[in-house]
Parts: structure tokens; C-alpha cells; sequence
């Protein structure tokens, strides 16, 4: 009978990514991190000497603790956190057994400088639609699930990116941007080492609904109509955002689980 206090890499797959996750919290050591600076998706990293400092802190929601191979660092911090109140769970096999099933990872030199609390931040043009409430959503979802985002006047992107140490998205020159005919979430997917069969999918959504082709797939025109419909509906972008995070989180489950279940009205068999 499987522990109930580890998880198996294949069923932390299937959360990652989903509103109900848990949070990844990477305990390992910095010389095993510096050897492979990658993350399961969606993980913070913190130091698993001063968990006494800041495991209270995380009592809002479940928590799988990873270190490199399971073993004393992940149970001890778990432990501690179970303490603390904290659903904590750690992950079987740690960082070696989540890379070696080839589960995606995320890795830390393509993420923009942190904040004094751990936290990316990231700065975008005001009144967004369909990439800049789609990239966001990526974000918090399989990158940082703290990160903060800034929505400011077209013209002064770039400036505040400099001033806040936020990085640029979705404006021209910048790497995380458009790239040809591709939008800047198919950049971010790219980048981030997130090329699922799923996102792959939501990222051609993404691209159909955000470049004028609704010929890339069926579902882009909805995608573009709910988008639009969301901007028209909330004044504030922040606001706007956190509703679009629940319209991802649906074609992001479609992408994954429900591509073949069709759906119509009943039609009576045999009878008048």
C-alpha cells in the first residue's frame, strides 16, 4: 500500500498545472540544484535548514516537498510541516525520478530576476485579451504561481521593465515576445520547456485566436469571443485577469482530457 504521506511522480503530473495543484516547494541543496537548475513545474525553492522560519507560512494549501532523491531532506521538511498544520507530501524519488520519467521542467536561467521575496515579476501593455491574460496564466500555473504582473501604458513597458526589474512580455523587441507567425505564449512554452501534447495544443488556440486565424482551429474563435467578452466585462486588468485564469483552466482541461468527448441533444430512437 502506497504511503500516504509520498506522491508518485505520475500523479503530481496530473495536478501540475490544474487551480487545485499543490505547491511544489524544492528543498534541494544548493550544490544539487546547481548541477540541474531545472524545477518540476510550478515549484518555489526554498532552504530546508530554516524551514522553522517559513513553513507557518504555507498553511493555505497542500504541499509536496521535492529534494534530489526523496530521502531526508524532503521527509524531514515534510515532517515539519505536517507540524506546522501544512498537508505535505513528498515526492517519490525526488528531482532524479521526476526527470527521469522525462516529466517537463522548468528551467531557472530562462526566468527573470526575483524579487526580495522570491516572487518573478513581469510587465505587459494595459487592456489585455487574448496573449496577455493566456501568458500570465502559463505563468502562474507551471511556472511561479507568486508571480506578480504589471499592467501599464504601451509606451512605458519597457521603461518600468527597467525602473522594476520586471521582465517585458508581449510588446515588440523583447525575447518574450511574437517570433513570426507565432504568438508570444508559443515563445513561453517554447522557453520554458513546456512543450506538452496539451499545451502544444492550447498554444495553437492561443495563436489562432491571437494572430486572426481562426482557420488553426475550430475552438479560436471562441476562445477570441470569451476573451473579448472578458475584456468588456471588468474596468480593472488585474481583475480581469484572475477571471481569465478560470477560462484557461477549461480549455487548458479540454486540451488534456476531453478532445474526443463530443456532446449532443438526445434524439429519441423509435418512437414519434
Amino acid at each position: 500500500m502506497a504511503s500516504t504521506i509520498t506522491i508518485s511522480c505520475d500523479k503530481l503530473l496530473r495536478l501540475v498545472g490544474t487551480p487545485k495543484a499543490p505547491l511544489v516547494v524544492d528543498v534541494r541543496t544548493e550544490e544539487d540544484f546547481a548541477a540541474d537548475p531545472r524545477f518540476v513545474p510550478g515549484a518555489v525553492r526554498r532552504d530546508y535548514a530554516t524551514v522553522a522560519s517559513w513553513g507557518a507560512d504555507l498553511q493555505t494549501r497542500p504541499v509536496v516537498v521535492v529534494c534530489q532523491a526523496g530521502a531526508k531532506l524532503s521527509h524531514g521538511v515534510a515532517a515539519w510541516l505536517r507540524h506546522e498544520g501544512v498537508a505535505a507530501e513528498v515526492l517519490e524519488g525526488g528531482h532524479e525520478a521526476w526527470t527521469a520519467a522525462g516529466h517537463p521542467t522548468v528551467p531557472e536561467a530562462k526566468l527573470p530576476q526575483r524579487d526580495g521575496r522570491g516572487r518573478t515579476v513581469w510587465v505587459t501593455r494595459a487592456r489585455p485579451k487574448v496573449d496577455r491574460i493566456a501568458c500570465p496564466w502559463l505563468i502562474r500555473r507551471f511556472v511561479d504561481p507568486f508571480a506578480v504582473f504589471l499592467f501599464v501604458q504601451p509606451s512605458e513597458v519597457e521603461a518600468v521593465g527597467q525602473r522594476f526589474e520586471a521582465a517585458p512580455f508581449d510588446v515588440e523587441n523583447v525575447f518574450w515576445s511574437h517570433r513570426g507567425e507565432r504568438c508570444t505564449f508559443d515563445t513561453m512554452v517554447e522557453e520554458l520547456g513546456l512543450g506538452t501534447p496539451a499545451l502544444l495544443r492550447l498554444a495553437t488556440l492561443v495563436r489562432g485566436a491571437d494572430t486572426a486565424r481562426p482557420d488553426l482551429a475550430p475552438e479560436a474563435p471562441g476562445l477570441l469571443a470569451a476573451s473579448l467578452g472578458l475584456s468588456r466585462m471588468f474596468a480593472d486588468d488585474l481583475e480581469q485577469l484572475e477571471a481569465g485564469l478560470l477560462l484557461y483552466d477549461a480549455f487548458y482541461r479540454w486540451c488534456r482530457d476531453a478532445t474526443d468527448e463530443t456532446h449532443n441533444w438526445p434524439v429519441r430512437k423509435g418512437g414519434t
